[in-house]
């Protein structure tokens, strides 16, 4: 079936959700690092793979795949590695916290959406310390919220992880990197602390060695 290669980003959001993923898949993978501080994801050789210049990008199957939450469908469709639960409104709750995640917070604390507010407010590190703290803190309060409900278990969905558990992790991660208070957030702390217990959670976890 060819070697599976994932282009990633040691810090990326997203490239940590298909390193804990692939970890869960359990098939060996080769990391190829795109620095996105030095711009390699503007670079030509990154752009024909991703015209988005974005990260992650995953070559398995004979494809080349980009988005990380349809990445994370498709090993689910191809491999039946439980991501999703198998019934359909499982499969729309899993989702819907994903996506709150996936779609609401991680958009708008993206380091391109942040330096340019930071251009147009010529503002500095207090100011990204405020957007982050603001849009992280109200993002994962928010999905605290959706977690009480009986549903939920050690995990964000039952008991064994899904996808809103691979979406929740690097989430936590930039919490805790920007200072916000999750004292608040028992039940997302409680979650994480059940994850960061599991090998594929542990060997994905942001190490700047990744970068290359």
């Amino acid at each position: 079936m060819g070697e599976i290669v994932l282009y990633d980003y040691w810090r990326s959001s997203a490239s940590y959700r298909l390193r804990i993923a692939l970890g869960m898949l359990g098939e060996p993978y080769r990391k190829v690092p795109v620095n996105l501080l030095a711009m390699d994801h503007k670079r030509p050789e990154h752009l024909a793979r991703n015209p988005q210049g974005l990260v992650p990008v995953l070559e398995i199957d004979g494809q080349r795949l980009t988005q990380s939450l349809a990445i994370i469908e498709y090993l689910d469709e191809t491999r039946g590695v439980g991501f999703l639960p198998e019934d359909a409104v499982g499969r729309q709750r899993v989702r819907a916290l994903s996506h709150s995640i996936a779609m609401e917070i991680h958009p708008i604390c993206n380091l391109s959406v942040v330096g340019e507010v930071l251009a147009l407010t010529r503002g500095g590190d207090a100011v990204r310390l405020g957007w982050m703290k603001k849009f992280i803190g109200a993002g994962l309060a928010a999905l605290e919220v959706m977690l009480d409900e009986p549903r939920t278990g050690r995990f964000c969905h039952g008991d064994r992880p899904t996808m809103a558990d691979i979406c929740l992790m690097p989430q936590v991660y930039n919490a805790n990197r920007w200072g916000v208070d999750l004292d608040r957030c028992p039940r997302i702390l409680a979650i994480a602390e059940h994850c960061a217990a599991l090998p594929a959670f542990a060997a994905a976890y942001p190490r700047e060695e990744l970068s290359g």
